[in-house]
């Protein structure tokens, strides 16, 4: 479970990461899925929507890759209000050593975040699937 995520080294990276491990629980992966329009009216793509296959329930997930300190983590707070706006439940993803302490509290506080490598218990228990994995 936690901790047997990839190491990534981009923001391409972590989508890919995401969906594989998605795939590898057995749940339908689909990268860049165009959904409408963002709050600031830029056209919506979700990075990964996940589907369990037999309860067609889904999952919008929004990756974050910082490997450096650096402005993405600005814009978190919209990213989390967009969520909100989706069809469907949405969580970030977040992966890198560039994130700071303060914005990897305001994640986890927000309960819409997880990082990498606690995402694989995180879906065992969003998709009702096998604890023991």
């Amino acid at each position: 479970m936690a901790g047997r995520a990839t190491a990534v080294a981009s923001g391409d990276a972590l989508c890919k990461a995401v969906a594989a491990l998605g795939a590898s629980l057995g749940l339908v992966a689909r990268e860049q899925y165009r959904c409408g329009r963002r709050i600031w009216g830029a056209e919506r793509l979700i990075d990964v929507v996940l589907t369990h296959p037999e309860t067609h329930r889904r999952l919008g997930l929004e990756c974050k890759y910082q490997g450096t300190q650096g402005s993405a983590e600005e814009k978190i707070p919209a990213t989390i209000q967009d969520i909100g706006a989706w069809p469907i439940p949405g969580l970030v993803v977040f992966s890198g050593a560039g994130f700071s302490a303060n914005i990897r509290s305001f994640l986890v506080a927000s309960g819409r975040a997880v990082d990498l490598d606690d995402l694989e218990a995180w879906l065992r228990l969003f998709f009702g699937l096998d604890l023991t994995g």
